[in-house]
């Protein structure tokens, strides 16, 4: 399984809303600058976090994309499956195959490591994202350069 940009970009781009703005709206250059995402990728990327309920927008001067529910409730799994879809490490195929089909063993084995991997996933909040910043000394707002973690 790799995680495309998408799926990274969205984990930032949350952790920013939640880190630097305590979830309160954030306008998406803000993001943008703090996380080199480029706008019009985090436009796009909003747009699907948005239909899977994680973040809601205000509009207006002090507007902005703000967290739909707490950090402490928002999952890396909610992230990654608005985006990428369901956690996977077999082909889709294989599936189809599996049901007409006496048990396959090595598919089986699939199956569990994608349930093992989306449990991790789903173990790790927003919140919990915060909280390593804090650790690693990550600075707080104002700052349009990349931060010291790597998603």
């Amino acid at each position: 399984m790799k995680l495309s940009n998408k799926g990274r970009y969205g984990v930032r781009a949350l952790f920013d809303i939640a880190f630097h703005n305590e979830g309160r709206p954030t306008q998406i250059r803000e993001i943008s600058e703090r996380e080199l995402i480029p706008a019009r990728f985090l436009e796009q990327i909003f747009q699907d976090l948005k239909r899977a309920g994680l973040i809601s927008s205000k509009r207006g001067p002090r507007g902005g994309y703000h967290l739909a529910r707490p950090a402490s409730e928002i999952s890396l799994g909610d992230i990654v499956r608005a985006l990428e879809g369901p956690v996977a490490v077999i082909a889709p195929d294989d599936d189809a195959q599996k049901e007409s089909s006496p048990p396959d063993p090595p598919t089986s084995v699939f199956h569990d490591l994608a349930s093992a991997i989306e449990r991790c996933f789903d173990s790790v909040s927003i919140a919990d994202v915060c909280e390593r910043g804090v650790e690693l000394g990550v600075h707080r707002k104002g700052r349009p350069e990349r931060s010291t973690y790597v998603i």
